[in-house]
């Protein structure tokens, strides 16, 4: 086996700069695991499009195999919770930053971040999913956990709604029966966001302009993908006794708020993260989105590229160009 070829996107430093480029590997290339993978799918999630254009701090180790989350079939095992011929998923755990990724047709990855592709998903659809859905659905899981139910009165409002993660949580919280509020910033996606399951459709610049530290309360619940100050009005905006499941920092890192929306309204504040996630919840989130996000949902978010896309890609998802969902078919 060691002697077969198979193709994978490789970063690079070069005169200070990232360098990305398909290289052809061996089994011997990769480094240690318990368990080969041969990757059918990967996706891109804007966490990869920061790592293969250089534009944020994801990887510092070069040269690094990028793509944060794969699926495809078990080769060889030494572990045993997994056989060749099974069928595996897996996102975070900090692979295609510190650990080499999904983004080539063989992958050596440690037993303990693979979860068992789910009864009901093939590899694509788990990569149509991915990170981004899988991020999701944690935020969903939060938004319930804390309380917040649906009320056509009080909709549960998502930011960066035609990205990926803002896209499934949209198509999640739609089929779950809540009343949901798309912020974007492209009016000319409405019908997109319609089309999953939006009913109310903000401009990004409203959401964007500095807030009180009470505004009037719109919002029961909220996915929260961009932080900044749209979270800052997000919280303002919030309902007494509503939550925020909060998983992003697209506009930045800061948070320009006070305490008043967590004193006087009872708001919480939940963050989620989907990297070091453990085990038991990740099953349960993979099961749940067998269930709750619509197949019709999926294929209008999803877009299919190959791996010599990966490069043109990375900068469109930084730029904010990319909607919904890319998946990557390594054998395209």
């Amino acid at each position: 086996m060691s002697e077969v070829n198979f193709k994978a996107l490789v970063l690079e430093k070069m005169d200070k700069k990232t360098v990305p480029s398909i290289k052809s590997l061996t089994v011997g290339d990769l480094p240690e695991g318990d368990v080969l993978v041969s990757v059918d799918y990967s996706s891109l999630n804007y966490k990869d499009g920061l790592a293969v254009t250089g534009k944020g701090k994801i990887v510092r180790q070069f040269p690094m195999v990028p793509g944060i989350d794969l699926a495809g079939t078990v080769l060889q095992s030494e572990a045993r919770e997994y056989r060749a011929g099974d069928k595996v998923v897996l996102t975070g755990w900090g692979v295609g930053e510190r650990y080499w990724g999904g983004y080539s047709q063989q992958a050596r990855l440690k037993s303990k971040w693979l979860v068992p592709l789910p009864v009901g998903l093939d590899a694509k659809k788990a990569m149509a999913i991915g990170t981004a859905g899988f991020t999701a659905m944690l935020c969903v899981m939060a938004l319930e956990e804390a309380g917040v139910a649906p009320n056509p009165d009080k909709p549960v409002v998502v930011t960066g709604a035609s990205g990926g993660v803002g896209s499934v949580a949209v198509a999640l919280l739609a089929k779950l029966g809540y009343t949901v509020a798309a912020v974007s910033g492209r009016p000319d996606g409405n019908d997109y966001l319609r089309s999953i399951g939006a009913s109310q459709f903000i401009d990004r610049s409203e959401m964007a302009a500095p807030s009180r530290p009470l505004e009037t309360q719109r919002w029961s619940g909220a996915v929260d993908t961009v932080g900044s100050t749209i979270l800052a009005r997000v919280l303002a905006e919030m309902d007494y006794g509503g939550a925020v499941a909060a998983c992003g920092l697209a506009a930045g890192a800061d948070l320009p708020t006070t305490v008043m929306p967590f004193i006087l309204r009872d708001v919480r504040l939940q963050g989620v993260d989907s990297v070091m996630c453990p085990l038991p919840r990740r099953k349960q989130a993979w099961e749940r989105l067998v269930t709750d996000l619509p197949d019709k949902a999926l294929q209008s978010i999803a877009q299919v590229a190959s791996l010599e896309e990966i490069p043109r890609l990375a900068e469109d998802i930084v730029a904010g160009r990319i909607r919904g969902r890319v998946i990557v078919d390594l054998n395209a």
